[in-house]
């Protein structure tokens, strides 16, 4: 695709952000979009949100799980960009309308922050491990510019993998400390059980994803810089969110966090 069509594509995205409205799949309309077209589109939003005043402060890894993938029905991951905008103190309210968020879904996993550079190819999980100072609970609020969430692999990785803001837990832990793979999470909406799953769910180990995520990330010359946060995928089925939910999580081993919207 022409980069003038990327372009134009990506300023429709960074209007929809903005403004808080919703796009045909970009699918529908331009068939042949690939999904290399697709992170050029993802770079020039990302591009249009660092103009205007955001900074990149890490990585999410997207669509890792099988539950994620079949709600979804996309079935290979992808990913995108964390800005300082994007990050929600824990246990805070969050504005749906100042945040921008449109048709919010909640998911728990476990963000990895780095003490050193890492770059692909050829990350293994034992890098990560070795590279990572700490890892904590975090909440993902995922949302989508893509009316409906009618999306293709194609969709959301132009959609800066589905970004919305994401949120924190306190505790910090050696991920070398406990067996990630085994650890549990269980999810809550306003106290009722809303999910649950293990650290397996991402790719048979969280450190797999991110190792993935570096190496894909490495292919297109975009180190993990040191301190830097990732997210490395749900380990459960998303959860719509509306204006007075309340949602809280908590992983073995991790501690939790919360989170509450308001209109």
């Amino acid at each position: 695709m022409e980069q003038g069509r990327l372009h134009a594509l990506a300023d429709e995205l960074y209007d929809a952000l903005r403004q808080r409205t919703t796009l045909a799949p970009l699918t529908a309309r331009e068939p042949s979009i690939t999904v290399d077209d697709a992170y050029r589109i993802s770079s020039r939003l990302l591009e249009r949100r660092v103009a205007d005043g955001e900074r990149v402060i890490g990585k999410k890894i997207g669509v890792t799980s099988k539950a994620v993938q079949q709600m979804l029905n996309v079935h290979q991951p992808d990913f995108g960009f964390l800005t300082d905008r994007m990050q929600v103190a824990d246990g805070a309210t969050v504005s749906l309308a100042r945040a921008g968020l449109i048709q919010p879904r909640a998911e728990g996993e476990i963000a990895f922050v780095l003490k050193k550079d890492l770059s692909g190819p050829g990350v293994t999980r034992e890098d990560v491990l070795a590279a990572t100072d700490h890892v904590l609970p975090c909440f993902e609020i995922v949302d989508s510019r893509i009316a409906d969430w009618k999306i293709r692999i194609q969709d959301t990785v132009a959609d800066n993998a589905s970004c919305g803001v994401f949120v924190l837990g306190l505790q910090r832990v050696d991920p070398r400390s406990l067996d990630l793979a085994a650890v549990r999470l269980q999810l809550f909406r306003n106290g009722e059980p809303a999910g649950e799953g293990l650290g397996s769910a991402v790719q048979g180990h969280p450190a797999e994803a991110v190792a993935w995520l570096a190496n894909t990330l490495g292919a297109f010359g975009i180190p993990f810089l040191k301190g830097e946060v990732i997210l490395s995928g749900s380990l459960a089925p998303l959860v719509p969110a509306q204006a007075g939910d309340r949602f809280e999580l908590s992983i073995d081993g991790l501690g939790g966090a919360s989170v509450r919207f308001a209109t």
